[in-house]
């Protein structure tokens, strides 16, 4: 111990989101659906029965901080090791370890492993060996979907948890709780407007890391009062988060982006991008409304126009990389892209219709033909000969994919707009029968 130790200089040098991290299940905060009381993650942990595993969701939703909970609720040695700064040798020291620890003591080893989708394929594989014989629990943190970015001999072997962004409501809580905390910020009293509170829940964006730091900087470069006392007001908020709050109620925030979602479906891009633009001027971030032009050129344009997806999400990558004020150029660009395009929501019709099916009917008996022939015996293999290969075909052949429960039925139905007029000529052109491409019936409700 050092003469800093003794000053709990570290300590107070750690930031509030260090500071407050729960010790135990019962002070997490969010993730019901996967940590309620009862869940099969919270079982795992409680009985000492969880195997490797990958957390995946947005920064700040707790997937470290839940890593820590399960090493001492397991009493088990944690490590953690950070994909982007760790090579093959970090990973071979922490095995080694790993075998000793378990070998002299009996005492599992949890890896967490931050940025795991930085993993390249070699040191993955120098992590399979430990996982699959139980040497470590792996716990994996990632912010991308790991079925995309990761090696599959990882995520075969872990079991994948979905966290979500954090609610309001969350946050606001343990923001409150910090201001009372003996770890937190009680040291300073300081007295905080709901108002200032509710925005930098808000403008977190369900990122709690976030948040506290908003909350930490408010307070410690508020003056105090000439009582010695510390009022952060929405004002003090907002700069220690860097955006103003909402010059509209959270009723009105709501109907103006429901009046840009119905606006985009209309095909009015004056009304569009007004809407768009009042939002951005009363506080809303942009991103907010460009992952609702993502989904509507999708869900509204559909196959009318497929460029609308691509029109979209480039506007998307494109704010992320120039901010404002140059990033909104794309932005308004593709709103004006989506509205005036052809509309289309057969895609959505035979997304719910395929979602139906696969729940109620569940055939898995697979056409033989389609089966994969590298395994499975002679009779499979003789019968996979039966495929029609496409392409010897010019291009397509009539051949069942669906399973025998399933014959004949019809999901997805081109409308006959924009794009649809192509598809439903090329369908035409291979004897699809001409049910499948009847619209839907008029004054079908809203998915």
């Amino acid at each position: 111990m050092d003469l800093f130790d003794l000053n709990n200089n570290e300590y107070d040098a750690k930031p509030l989101a260090d500071k407050m991290r729960p010790n135990n299940l019962d002070e997490f905060v969010g993730q019901d659906h996967i940590v309620a009381e009862g869940s099969l993650l919270r079982r795992a942990i409680k009985l000492d029965r969880l195997g490797s595993c990958i957390f995946w969701g947005p920064p700040g939703c707790g997937k470290t901080t839940l890593a820590h909970i399960v090493a001492q609720t397991t009493h088990g040695n944690f490590v953690k090791l950070n994909a982007v700064q760790s090579g093959v040798a970090d990973v071979k020291k922490a095995v080694e370890e790993a075998k000793n620890a378990l070998k002299m003591y009996g005492k599992k080893t949890y890896l967490l492993l931050d940025e795991c989708h930085r993993f390249n394929k070699t040191q993955s594989d120098s992590l399979l060996p430990a996982i699959e014989q139980g040497t470590i629990i792996f716990i994996g943190s990632t912010t991308e979907n790991p079925y995309a970015s990761m090696t599959p001999a990882i995520v075969s072997r872990c079991r994948v948890f979905e966290f979500r962004r954090l609610s309001d409501a969350d946050i606001e809580g343990a923001l409150r709780k910090a201001l009372t905390s003996r770890k937190g910020l009680s040291a300073y009293q300081a007295q905080v407007e709901d108002a200032a509170i509710m925005h930098i829940a808000r403008t977190a964006a369900g990122d709690l890391r976030t948040a506290y730091n908003a909350l930490e900087l408010a307070v410690l470069t508020t003056p105090p009062q000439a009582d010695g006392s510390i009022r952060v007001t929405l004002s003090d908020a907002e700069q220690s988060i860097q955006r103003k709050a909402l010059s509209y109620n959270e009723d009105a925030y709501y109907d103006m982006l429901s009046a840009f979602c119905k606006s985009l479906r209309g095909s009015d891009s004056n009304a569009a991008l007004y809407y768009a633009f009042r939002l951005i001027e009363g506080g809303c971030d942009p991103m907010i409304i460009l992952r609702r032009l993502v989904v509507h050129s999708s869900e509204d344009v559909g196959m009318a126009d497929p460029n609308a997806l691509t029109v979209s999400a480039s506007a998307m990558y494109a704010f992320e990389k120039l901010g404002a004020p140059e990033g909104l150029i794309p932005l308004a660009n593709a709103i004006v892209y989506v509205c005036e395009a052809e509309k289309s929501n057969s895609v959505v019709i035979a997304m719910g219709a395929a979602m139906q099916a696969a729940r109620n009917v569940r055939d898995d008996n697979i056409p033989p033909y389609l089966k994969d022939n590298s395994y499975g015996d002679r009779q499979t293999k003789a019968q996979s000969a039966n495929y029609k290969y496409p392409h010897n075909y010019g291009g397509w052949v009539d051949q069942q994919y669906l399973p025998d429960s399933l014959k004949g039925e019809i999901f997805y139905r081109p409308q006959g707009r924009g794009y649809e007029k192509t598809v439903a000529e090329i369908r035409r052109r291979k004897g699809i029968r001409d049910d499948t491409l009847s619209a839907p019936p008029e004054g079908r409700p809203h998915p």
